[in-house]
């Protein structure tokens, strides 16, 4: 079993995204803790949102995990850094479209 395979068994739930789903561009963080997400359309998203929008099919490239009783984003593995939730930049959450 390869990386990718283990990561995707740490998440709950993979959507099946819909054809005009957005991505996740930016995240909004306070106090170093991501509270919040910019999608691809610029418009900012609060974390629980975003969940409830990704089961739903509405954002593309993430899957479900949790911790304790929170549950949040996490990437899809797919061999590319540049696009982990990790790796993308923090946004204000006054960067309202």
């Amino acid at each position: 079993m390869d990386g990718q395979e283990l990561v995707k068994q740490t998440l709950d739930q993979i959507p099946q995204a819909n054809p005009n789903a957005k991505r996740i561009v930016g995240l909004v963080k306070e106090g170093g803790r991501i509270t919040g997400y910019q999608l691809s359309d610029n418009s900012i998203v609060e974390k629980q949102q975003a969940v409830d929008m990704a089961k739903q099919g509405q954002i593309a490239g993430v899957g479900i995990a949790h911790r304790g009783d929170t549950e949040y984003l996490k990437s899809i593995p797919d061999g590319s850094e540049n696009n982990n939730l990790g790796n993308l930049p923090s946004v204000s959450s006054e960067t309202q479209a």
